[in-house]
């Protein structure tokens, strides 16, 4: 009877990680779309890669270990889901910054914000 309660609160914070991982992907979705440069563009892009890709891995993860679909399985995906979010949360921040340096450089992108930008009139 313990084990079945446990079982079910982490089957249902594996669902609700992933529900937020889909909220998470719907804003910066939306942060894509509606902030005004590159640089926060990236930002966007970033924490949809991190809150839209690897929290939904951890909660598939969760979901992975109890459930009794998968039989002998369960634990070796709840692995594999886990070390793909943990390469995920890796790689993102660090593509970001390398991605948002080389457009600095290369001035690919506006080095300074305009005034509009920053809420300020002149």
């Amino acid at each position: 009877m313990k084990t079945m309660i446990i079982d079910t609160i982490i089957l249902y914070l594996g669902a609700a990680l992933v529900v937020i991982g889909a909220v998470y992907d719907v804003i910066a979705g939306i942060g894509m779309l509606r902030l005004p440069n590159f640089y926060t563009r990236l930002h966007a892009a970033t924490i949809g890669a991190v809150g839209g890709a690897a929290l939904p891995l951890v909660g598939v993860g969760l979901i992975a270990l109890v459930s009794d679909q998968l039989g002998p399985y369960r634990v070796s995906a709840a692995v594999l889901c886990f070390l793909a979010a943990i390469a995920i949360l890796l790689s993102a921040p660090t593509g970001s910054h390398i991605l948002g340096k080389a457009a600095y450089r290369a001035g690919a992108a506006d080095k300074e914000p305009c005034i509009a930008d920053m809420g300020e009139e002149e």
